[in-house]
């Protein structure tokens, strides 16, 4: 997928995903997608000009899934879902593809540890924007190395 060129330089993938500018996200969790982007498509240190943007809109929810007799939470399921779109950076601002990205992941909540269980959501949290990071850029990966987009290139 991010294979170099025959040439020996940048293939396609890598190419396209270094020339994407990253809008804003907004709150922390979209602050940890924004940086999780950013260095993936960044990964091979290339210094293009950048001729895409980004648009992600990203939210994680939690939901209680487990519970005690006394009816206090003992786990809970976060799910993190990004929708995208990456425009040319052109007057019209062409949008050129579309996707979702989605990530599951859950944390157990323990009696009277608050601290313990604030932490683990925050890393619960990271792990997903993570995830959610992978997807988007091996779903833009994919686009790039598409013949057609490369044959415009």
């Amino acid at each position: 997928m991010y294979a170099a060129a025959p040439n020996g330089e940048a293939g396609p993938a890598a190419k396209g995903l270094s020339e994407i500018t990253v809008g804003l996200i907004p709150e922390r969790t979209g602050q940890l997608l924004h940086l999780a982007l950013q260095e993936r498509f960044e990964r091979n240190g290339l210094a293009l000009a950048h001729r895409y943007d980004l648009a992600v809109n990203f939210s994680v929810t939690a939901q209680a899934v487990g519970y005690q007799q006394d009816t206090s939470i003992t786990f809970m399921r976060w799910i993190g879902i990004a929708n995208y779109t990456l425009f040319a950076q052109d007057a019209r601002r062409t949008p050129l593809t579309s996707g979702l990205a989605r990530s599951v992941d859950g944390m157990n909540i323990f009696d009277q540890e608050l601290f313990a269980s604030t932490l683990e959501g925050e890393a619960v949290q990271r792990r997903i924007a993570e995830a959610v990071a992978d997807q988007i850029a091996m779903q833009l990966a994919a686009y790039f190395n598409k013949p057609a987009v490369a044959a415009r290139e």
